[in-house]
């Protein structure tokens, strides 16, 4: 699963972390930072004893009394004094100590009364200046004081420095107008109005840090948040559906088969002749091999699939078994089956680094955790907008603090995070083995993505799904089938028909399915450019859509060996090579005949190194290819070569070709922390996209939360909607063998 933030990307908003670093030098580790331990005054505290220079010059000059200029040089003096001894010092500090130190000599060695007759006029102005300059600096003068209310993993976010000079924005434009009104103005107005917005100031510095972060999260997420209404218990006609679905990879089926099982006319419409999208499985001479699914995460005690699961009455124990994995670096083996076992394998290897290993894992244990915090209310990670919408501006803006680890994964790359822990470079590469699973650099990779897309793994371990991957969609399929739903084979939807920018149903031929809602399936690209057409979508949009970058593909062998290799692991990782074995026939023996073994070969791919299908130079660079792969997987599975049944493989050129996927992208778009996926809202009202195209990413763990996210916003994020009337359900039948 790639993580949230979109990023679980993507609630970009903090508590310290109480996680350890790395000191520059030295392999000791430290905790928080700042002023950690230390009381501090309160924020908005601190904002006013900076002010008071200015309250008793204003109250004292209004008196006519020139210790109007002594008295606030005192105290700004004093101010200047304990912020330089605490190292907190602020410009709202200095501001008034030059303010003064300039009016001092003026008013006493001068003779001029203009600090004191035009105090109100003079003061502002200063304030304006010190507000606008602390903006241009790019350091707001209420940043300090916030940085007292806020822990410090706020102090490094983006969010919190542009809500912080949003704020002293506000009070830049109050002082110009308070300088305006004693400028133009006479008693009483000038003490009432500039009073006046003083308080006003000061609520906003209360109210917006908390409404602020919600606002602008869901600023962009507003434009396509609508609701469409659907009564389950409305009588539909023949062709009439609570729900289209175009396409039936893990997240159709996930939306599908929860819909049904609360009550919703399902119809799920799969151009091949197959469910399941990337997440389904072939069979040759008794041989089965799944189609690129063979490590699975989320199913821990609380995560998404085990949720899932729980919800459809399903048993994780039938379906999935956990993976055996040994990772190949440098010659060496190291085998792990949990997160204890592999820190004390690399403690082993880089002794040096025991402590830093132990420390990263812990905190990583505590960042995963914390993404998962909600779970139990709906299954899944939130992305930001979600969490605004669903569980209330004031639950965000106390996410980080309420997520402290978590939060700091989400605000770096996993490059950033390593380097915080590890000077070892070899120690760096295993940890980045699994990139893989989401095809990105770690100096591009989001830590959170990381985290709960690789490091997950060596946490709670992955799964393979037993009788093959397709078993586990032909289990979703029969959930949707058995609570009245219907799933359709070889129906490619030709359009999405779209009303007045609303959906009205779907095209198959000449044939009209009609549903106020259509969730789809299928790649963005796919969805938007092909299936809605650009006539109905803003230009913006189109543009948008067209410059996402797809993600690589992948080039697999598949090889039914007469061979026993249940010695070997289900998977291998081979780090000095750049490729994986998977053995499926150790996670299940029944995925080959007796005594033999199904094994598939794999290693990332660029579509464009693979010419046109069917070509000779198609055909030659195949071989090749697959050849190449053998010969290496041969180092590790001495003999392989001679023990061959059954071979086949395949190009990104044929993922393109049985999933529709530009580019056979295995992942869909690229993954890397500078690319935006598109909501899970369309701008076409009840046009939902459930897939790896949309938060949070490719993996079965992340299309299952897409999947979920769909399904509980179709229902108002209440899981139990009033059912529709229905026949009685047939016995639920036993999974499919493949």
């Amino acid at each position: 699963m790639t993580g949230l933030p979109h990023g679980v990307g993507e609630v970009e908003q903090a508590v310290p972390s109480a996680s350890p670093r790395r000191e520059e030098g030295a392999g000791r580790h430290r905790q928080g930072g700042g002023n950690a331990g230390t009381r501090r005054v309160p924020g908005m505290v601190h904002m006013l004893l900076s002010f008071a220079p200015w309250m008793v010059y204003w109250t004292l000059s209004g008196m006519g009394s020139s210790l109007g200029v002594v008295v606030p040089l005192a105290i700004s003096s004093l101010l200047v004094v304990l912020g330089v001894r605490r190292r907190d010092l602020n410009i709202m500090d200095v501001a008034p100590l030059v303010y003064f130190g300039a009016a001092l000599p003026a008013t006493f060695v001068l003779n001029l009364g203009i600090f004191i007759e035009e105090s109100g006029l003079l003061g502002y102005t200063a304030l304006f200046l010190m507000a606008l300059a602390s903006l241009v600096a790019r350091r707001p003068f209420t940043l300090q004081a916030s940085k007292r209310d806020y822990p410090e993993v706020y102090w490094r976010d983006r969010l919190f420095l542009t809500i912080n000079s949003m704020i002293t924005a506000v009070w830049a434009i109050v002082f110009m107008a308070n300088a305006a009104i004693f400028l133009f103005l006479d008693m009483p107005f000038t003490v009432i109005l500039s009073n006046a917005l003083i308080a006003f100031g000061i609520a906003f510095s209360v109210v917006f840090p908390r409404k602020a972060p919600a606002y602008l999260a869901s600023k962009e997420f507003r434009k396509y948040d609508w609701r469409v209404e659907v009564d389950p218990r409305r009588p539909k006609g023949e062709d009439e559906y609570d729900v289209i679905i175009v396409g039936s990879g893990i997240a159709g089926l996930t939306s599908g088969a929860l819909l049904s099982k609360r009550g919703y006319k399902v119809l799920v419409l799969e151009q091949h002749y197959l469910v399941g999208g990337y997440c389904s499985a072939f069979n040759r001479k008794g041989f089965i091999f799944n189609t690129g699914v063979e490590n699975i995460s989320g199913l821990w005690e609380r995560g998404p699939i085990t949720h899932l699961l729980r919800e459809l009455g399903l048993n994780k124990d039938e379906l999935f078994v956990k993976n055996r994995v040994r990772f190949i670096f440098r010659g060496r083996s190291i085998d792990a089956s949990d997160m204890e076992e592999f820190v004390r394998a690399l403690s082993d290897m880089y002794p040096e680094e025991k402590e830093n290993i132990r420390a990263f894992f812990d905190e990583a244990k505590k960042a995963y955790e914390e993404c998962y915090s909600e779970a139990d209310l709906y299954g899944t990670p939130l992305s930001a907008e979600l969490i605004a919408k669903v569980l209330g501006s004031r639950k965000l803006a106390d996410y980080p603090a309420e997520h402290p680890h978590f939060y700091d994964w989400m605000n770096k790359t996993y490059r950033q995070k390593l380097d915080e822990f590890f000077a070892n470079e070899d120690l760096k590469t295993i940890l980045c083995a699994l990139l893989g699973y989401l095809g990105t650099e770690p100096d591009k990779t989001p830590a959170s993505s990381a985290l709960t897309a690789v490091v997950s793994y060596y946490i709670h371990g992955g799964y393979f799904p037993r009788g093959s991957a397709q078993r586990f969609a032909d289990t979703l399929k029969e959930v949707i089938e058995r609570h009245g739903g219907k799933v359709l084979v070889r129906h490619r939807v030709d359009k999405i028909l779209v009303e007045r920018g609303e959906v009205r149903g779907v095209r198959v031929g000449d044939k009209i399915f009609r549903s106020p809602i259509v969730i789809a399936n299928a790649n963005a690209k796919t969805t938007f450019l092909e299936l809605v057409g650009e006539e109905n979508l803003d230009r913006g949009f189109v543009e948008y859509v067209k410059g996402l970058k797809m993600s690589p593909s992948s080039f697999m062998v598949f090889l039914g060996v007469d061979m026993d290799l249940s010695g070997y692991p289900t998977i291998i990782e081979n780090l000095d090579e750049g490729y994986s074995i998977v053995i499926n026939s150790n996670a299940d023996p029944g995925l080959a005949p007796r005594g033999k073994a199904s094994v598939t070969i794999l290693t990332l791919a660029n579509y464009h190194d693979f010419p046109r299908r069917g070509t000779r130079e198609y055909l030659e660079k195949k071989r090749a290819y697959a050849e190449a792969l053998i010969e290496k997987a041969e180092k590790v599975i001495p003999g392989l070569s001679r023990h061959i049944v059954v071979r086949d493989a395949a190009t990104p050129r044929t993922f393109e070709r049985y999933t529709s996927m530009p580019e056979g992208a295995i992942y869909a778009f690229d993954q890397s922390i500078d690319v935006r996926r598109p909501y899970f809202k369309t701008p076409i009202k009840g046009l939902y996209l459930a897939s790896a195209s949309t938060f949070p990413g490719a993996g079965i763990e992340a299309v299952v939360i897409s999947g979920m996210i769909c399904a509980n916003d179709i229902c108002n994020w209440k899981a139990e909607p009033p059912r529709r009337a229905a026949a009685p359900l047939p016995a639920k039948p036993g999974p499919k063998s493949t």
